[in-house]
């Protein structure tokens, strides 16, 4: 009997939990399926890969001692889902090529671990009649139909971190730190490390912002006697003009100002109309570097032994999900195309207004 050949790439960006979900799905085959009716294809730089035939047998000794590193044994590359079915100067096929590749290998089935982006060149393969099964990767857990996405709780994890040790430099020097944290479309991370680290003002993509309402949250602190406030910026935060905008309008009036992210805007305008002195600070990759948390590593691992769950039932055209308790499945085609953004009555949200937090809202 012919060993059943299991594809694995890791596309987009890299994040805490990668290797864990990989590690997860191999001994998860290994274990349902038998390690000597098993091959694992290694495909490496994702759909880079995939499209030009980079691949390698795995050995069993490749998924030990993965567990708690960090990035990607496989290598990661962003190609985009818009361009996925556009030949370029290149003159590749992408779509057909994969396929080839697919065919090439001899695969039963392809993983593939990755965000929206990454989903949505997974279901067009689907259904391009192409077995597929995949794992939601991101720390802005903004993946539709999944309550949580590895790498998350350990982006939270710094970021809270990042305004722990910014709180200490804010207090000393009795300033404004504005710290833009990841996120461009949805606000969770944001939201999360927010409250976590004790941000006073709170600033995410889905709730626009009024930079006075901003201004009186500071000034209003500092009536009460405190001296220093930490504002969490998401980078795709917004002020409730360009709100009004279209995403083309909004980013050309950005970069004729010089700016990509409202967070340096923001700090310029507070300063300004507090007359406190204010800085940025932005950790940028650091928020997605690094070892996975104790849970993603948990939470990865319950991910890669779905996958393989799924696999010996030869159940394809779907992700795994993690459902209240539960982890589950959905549907690619339910998936693709959608995103999940934090709703204006979040739990957290509210809970942040509880206590006095600001959205500038």
């Amino acid at each position: 009997m012919a060993k059943r050949r299991i594809g694995i790439l890791t596309s987009g960006g890299d994040c805490p939990g990668l290797n864990a979900t990989i590690r997860g799905v191999a001994k998860g085959c290994y274990n349902l399926i038998g390690e000597d009716k098993v091959e694992i294809v290694g495909i490496q730089d994702g759909y880079h890969g995939l499209i030009h035939n980079e691949c390698r047998i795995m050995k069993s000794s490749d998924f030990s001692g993965i567990l708690t590193q960090g990035g990607t044994i496989l290598g990661t590359r962003r190609t985009p889902y818009k361009l996925m079915q556009v030949v370029e100067d290149d003159k590749i096929d992408k779509v057909a090529e994969m396929k080839a590749t697919y065919k090439q290998q001899k695969l039963d089935c392809l993983l593939t671990l990755g965000g929206n982006g990454t989903h949505k060149t997974a279901n067009l393969l689907s259904e391009e009649g192409l077995n597929v099964i995949g794992l939601p990767k991101t720390i802005d857990n903004d993946i539709w139909g999944t309550d949580v996405t590895f790498g998350f709780h350990t982006a939270v994890d710094i970021g809270t971190e990042v305004i722990d040790r910014i709180h200490t430099t804010a207090t000393s020097h009795s300033r404004i730190m504005v710290i833009e944290i990841m996120g461009n479309k949805a606000g969770w991370l944001t939201l999360y490390s927010g409250v976590a680290g004790g941000a006073d003002i709170i600033l995410i993509p889905e709730i626009p912002y009024d930079i006075e309402k901003v201004a009186k949250a500071v000034e209003k602190r500092a009536n009460s006697g405190k001296t220093f406030s930490i504002i969490a910026v998401a980078e795709g935060a917004m002020s409730v003009e360009e709100a009004k905008l279209k995403k083309k309008e909004r980013n050309r009036l950005r970069a004729e100002a010089g700016e990509t992210t409202a967070t340096n805007r923001i700090a310029k305008q507070i300063q300004s109309m507090t007359g406190y002195e204010t800085r940025t600070v932005v950790p940028g990759h650091i928020l997605r570097g690094g070892s996975p948390s104790a849970y993603d590593r948990v939470l990865a691992t319950k991910f890669g032994a779905k996958a393989a769950n799924l696999i010996m039932q030869e159940k394809y055209g779907y992700t795994v999900a993690k459902i209240g308790s539960e982890i589950s499945e959905n549907k690619l085609s339910d998936v693709t195309m959608k995103t999940k953004f934090v709703p204006a009555d979040d739990k957290v949200v509210l809970t942040a207004k509880d206590i006095g937090v600001s959205f500038g809202d």
